[in-house]
């Protein structure tokens, strides 16, 4: 489980295209603590360790930055429903390590697991703030409310309004400069998870509708 307050924004170091789906390294600053099999959240999708590295030598000596990595396999169902088989070399991406048993609950409860892909529609400036405005995909709209909880790229935000086919979200600054909203315009696509308590109340209640 995640709770959608990004880590660090990684830069993508490799893509290694298989018959089976799709291999990123990813470039990390400041993570001591990887390894194999844990889970970790690269823009809001859950995926699995498989490899890494921390700096600290090698042919990288001159900048340990450089050695500090892990790899991600994509299944070919994820390639699919998700944006990261368009990534690029040198794209940046949020990433979050799961939530420690132990740890402070600063989000909400992120699963990782992505239910469609939205669009960025129009950004404005407000004051120190921004407003981003977002597409709301088919058969989505149910699960978003006015200052409910939603999943952006990985990123725990709040429905500021909502409309017929489109919400918004207000984003300060520290979340634009820490995250890779800074990197987004008009037409480009983010992760949306809906909050997952949404998703059990239809269940629950839908024999009673």
């Amino acid at each position: 489980m995640f709770t959608g307050i990004v880590e660090d924004t990684g830069t993508v170091r490799a893509r290694t295209e298989t018959a089976d789906g799709l291999r990123l390294r990813i470039g990390v600053d400041g993570f001591d603590n990887l390894h194999h099999g844990q889970s970790i959240s690269v823009s809001g999708v859950c995926l699995t360790v498989e490899e890494y590295a921390v700096g600290g030598g090698g042919a990288n000596a001159d900048d340990p930055a450089k050695d500090n990595w892990f790899e991600v396999f994509l299944a070919s169902e994820t390639v699919a429903k998700t944006y990261l088989g368009e990534l690029r070399e040198g794209d940046p991406v949020n990433v979050e390590r799961a939530m420690p048993a132990d740890g402070r609950f600063d989000g909400h409860v992120v699963q990782g697991h992505v239910d469609t892909v939205a669009e960025v529609t129009a950004i404005k400036r407000v004051g120190e703030d921004w407003r981003f405005t977002f597409s709301i995909p088919k058969r989505h709209g149910d699960y978003l409310v006015d200052k409910g909880s939603v999943t952006l790229d990985g990123i725990s935000l709040t429905v500021a309004e909502k409309r017929d086919e489109e919400f918004d979200v207000a984003i300060i600054p520290t979340t634009y400069e820490l995250t890779t909203l800074s990197e987004k315009s008009a037409g480009d696509p983010v992760h949306l998870e809906v909050d997952v308590i949404a998703k059990y109340v239809e269940n629950m209640v839908g024999g009673y509708v």
